[in-house]
């Protein structure tokens, strides 16, 4: 059932451009302080990356695209964390987990700055 509701999202973002359409949900964060938060961009991006263009996608939103690759490291090892228990362990560590909430914060001030 959850497969068959992303499916049906991303027909959803392949057919229509959030950049042309209406009826796409805005950012709250954004309306409420006219500021980006770090997914503002990422459905225009998923269109773009959608249609082949990782470009037009990473100039949308660059983490969402550099975040595709170590999303998909996460699950693999995940589903795989009976076979490979330490690297479970290292990407789940706090050590990693705050890294990553860094990188984020990161992202979202220094979009905001440039």
């Amino acid at each position: 059932m959850l497969m068959l509701l992303c499916c049906g999202v991303a027909v959803v973002y392949l057919l229509f451009d959030p950049s042309r359409v209406g009826w796409f949900p805005r950012c709250p964060f954004r309306m409420l302080t006219g500021w980006l938060c770090p997914g503002c961009g990422s459905q225009r991006a998923f269109h773009q990356l959608l249609h082949g263009d990782v470009s037009a996608a990473f100039c949308y939103n660059a983490a969402l695209v550099a975040g595709i690759p170590v999303v998909s490291l996460l699950l693999l090892v995940e589903w795989q964390r009976i076979r490979w228990p330490r690297l479970h362990a290292r990407l789940y560590s706090p050590g990693a987990i705050w890294s990553l909430f860094v990188i984020i914060v990161a992202w979202w001030i220094g979009r905001n700055v440039v």
